[in-house]
């Protein structure tokens, strides 16, 4: 069977991966899970979620690259505030354009790990760069919000060239912008992210997100199905 693991760094991608994108590509014969990266143990017990250091997350990788249970292994990390000794990153990080800097990472991702069934993939710059495909769809959530913070947000996507160049700064990051406009969504991000995400809709997100939509080309050619 052809099973794969994608390795993520909080609650909200984990839920994002198995609500809306496994039953996706299930449908090409693609079968996969989300797990979030372990970043320390103590005794029994196993800590996981963010991403304070490269090494812990490639030491985590390579469990589950050597599983022979999983086909494949894929990532689904925030570029927004990587880790500074993650491969390539002092080099990328000159890059001005967002996706050549992101492409120039993800490649010296693969470069490190070295496997050939590993299929790195960064988020710009972070997961809820995807909400602004469609900002309207997050008074599905929050229904008793006034429009105009809807109308604001609409009016910095609009701004951008597209959702995933919303850039990287401490306070104008993709949540960042949310949280000024909805401090709830700081504690609610885990359930409300991918709630907002999947009434937005996979076909929209990825007609906006032309990187996040690569990335799921890419896993769909993994399966045995033709849609």
């Amino acid at each position: 069977m052809n099973r794969g693991c994608i390795v993520v760094e909080g609650q909200t991608e984990e839920a994002f991966v198995n609500q809306i994108l496994a039953p996706h590509l299930g449908q090409y014969g693609v079968f996969v899970t989300a797990c979030r990266v372990e970043t320390g143990r103590k005794g029994n017990y196993i800590y996981r979620g963010g991403m304070s250091s490269y090494e812990k997350v490639r030491r985590d990788l390579q469990r589950w690259l050597r599983m022979p249970s999983v086909s494949w292994v894929s990532t689904m990390f925030d570029l927004y505030a990587l880790p500074h000794d993650f491969p390539g990153y002092e080099e990328a990080k000159r890059r001005g354009n967002p996706i050549e800097r992101v492409q120039m990472l993800e490649a010296s991702f693969a470069a490190d790990i070295g496997e050939t069934h590993f299929y790195p993939y960064l988020q710009l710059f972070e997961f809820e760069a995807l909400l602004f495909s469609d900002v309207t769809k997050i008074l599905n959530y929050y229904v008793d919000e006034p429009q105009s913070c809807i109308m604001q947000l609409q009016a910095m996507r609009a701004a951008a060239l597209s959702p995933e160049h919303i850039n990287d700064g401490p306070e104008t990051a993709p949540s960042k912008r949310i949280i000024n406009f909805l401090p709830s969504y700081a504690k609610d991000k885990a359930i409300a992210g991918p709630f907002i995400a999947e009434a937005i809709g996979l076909d929209k997100l990825r007609c906006e997100c032309s990187h996040f939509d690569k990335w799921v080309t890419s896993l769909e050619r993994l399966g045995d199905r033709i849609i």
